[in-house]
Parts: structure tokens; sequence; C-alpha cells
């Protein structure tokens, strides 16, 4: 099956390995990856923010890089980029008077997948440590992002797909179908908000008793990270194609979280006398 990565702007920009993880797992099951260019954002920030009008070329791009290659299906590991393609896009384009688009939109989306779905419902992936490989050796437990529990319908595919893998120690993780706070633009409207959501679930994060965090969408999984590494708590996170593209003979280590500072002012330069340079 020759198989259309849809990359996705944060990982594309911030977390190239969980694109490279997606591939690795692809063409480990003996599938082609092609990369269709010009691809970009997939308007889910503008349309969140109002911005339909700023919203419609973005789409159009994405329809025309999804249309101008061959292949099967298309994929990313991003459950809140493929719910805008199916929830959003033809939604905006119709309320933009751009009919043909919509329905350019619509089939495009029909034919994109979310990683998980795509390897338990199309690909018929279910053990992971028989199947892929797959072996992690780390006490991880799993959020479950907002949109791939309430417009995907993920159900339980990533987090199964998870338990799965050799050598993982599974926790459940409490109060999981909570929001991390994030939102997309709701975390920089709502900073106070955001902030006090990503704590409550940090809690439950170091209540599960796990040292790691895993879950579908980079998104999420930074916020926590960021939100870990100002409060200074132990919580590492990854991205779940990360874990099963992790094998016995090439083990992923995860590393904890950026501690961020912003470095002292450069002290000034020395003056200089009599006419010396």
């Amino acid at each position: 099956m020759k198989i259309a990565l849809f990359a996705t702007c944060i990982v594309d920009a911030m977390y190239p390995k969980v694109a490279l993880a997606t591939v690795r797992i692809l063409e480990r099951l003996g599938h082609e990856v092609v990369f269709p260019q010009g691809q970009g954002c997939c308007s889910q920030m503008h349309v969140n923010s109002g911005y339909f009008d700023d919203a419609v070329p973005v789409i159009r791009n994405h329809v025309r890089a999804f249309t101008s290659v061959d292949y099967d299906v298309a994929v990313a590991p991003s459950a809140s980029c493929v719910a805008s393609l199916g929830h959003q896009q033809p939604m905006v384009a119709r309320q933009c008077g751009e009919a043909a688009l919509a329905e350019d939109a619509a089939m495009v989306a029909a034919n994109t997948y979310e990683l998980a779905e795509l390897l338990v419902d199309v690909l018929h992936v279910t053990d992971a440590a028989q199947q892929l490989g797959s072996y992690f050796p780390e006490t991880v437990t799993y959020h479950p992002s907002c949109h791939g529990m309430r417009l995907l319908e993920l159900g339980d595919r990533q987090k199964d797909l998870v338990r799965s893998v050799a050598g993982i120690d599974f926790r459940e993780l409490p109060d999981a179908e909570e929001c991390c706070g994030f939102g997309g633009t709701f975390s920089f409207k709502n900073p106070d908000v955001s902030g006090a959501m990503a704590e409550a679930k940090l809690r439950n994060i170091e209540n599960s008793g796990a040292s790691l965090c895993t879950g579908g969408d980079a998104s999420c999984l930074m916020h926590l990270s960021g939100a870990a590494s100002k409060r200074r708590v132990p919580v590492r996170t990854v991205h779940f194609a990360e874990i099963l593209a992790s094998t016995r003979q090439n083990t992923l280590t995860v590393e904890g979280p950026v501690e961020l500072s912003i470095p002292a002012p450069a002290k000034p330069a020395a003056a200089t006398t009599g006419g010396q340079r």
C-alpha cells in the first residue's frame, strides 16, 4: 500500500522524530510512504480563532498538496489535525462560498487517518510486540487528547497499542478524560486556566506511578512537558508513535523535561582609553 504522510505543523517544526517514527512503523509493515510536497498547516488555529477567510487559502494548499500525489490512504500522527480536516475544512470552505473546495476537502479528509486508526482499522495491527517488534521497558501512562476522544472517537485504539508493546509497564491515568489545558489558542488566550488544568493533569500523571506520559497529539505533550519543566515536576512525555517504533535493537531513550531559563544579559565591554583599538 502507498501511504501519504501528513506530518502536521508542530511535528514538522518541533517533533520531527514523531514523523520519522511513523514512517518506520509503516515501512516495517511493508508499506511505501510518500511525502506530498507543499503541505503545511491544516488551518485549525485559524478556524479556532474565527479567521475563516484566512483559513481558506490554507485549506486550498492542503487540498492541492494531497490531490497532486498518487496514494491509497493518508495518515497523520495527530488526532487534532485529522479531526480538523474532516470537521472544519469542508465547513469553512462552504461558509466562505467555496463549494468545490469544500467537496475536495471532504474527499481528502475521508481518506486521511490518524495513525492508530490506520494501524488498527485498516492495517489490522493489534499486537505491537508481535506485529511491529515494539519494545519499550518503561513505566508509562496514557493521556487521550480531546479531539481524538470526542471528534474522531478513537476509543482505546492508541492505548491498546501502547499496552501491547513488549517490556512496557502500563499504568492507568486517573481522570484521563479531563483536558490537559492546551486547546490550541486557548492556552494563549486563557493562560491561568490552561496552567491550572495542566497542573491537575501533571498531578494525575504522578499519581499513576508512571515516569512517562504518552499520547497521540504532540501539542498536548508539548504543553504538559512545558508545564512540568516550569514547575520542576519529573514528568517526561513521548508520542506513542515513538514507543511503537522502539525495538530491542534500537530502544528509544526519552530525556527529561527541558529546563527553561533566560540567559543573563552580557556585561558591557570595558571602556577603552588613549585611542587604543
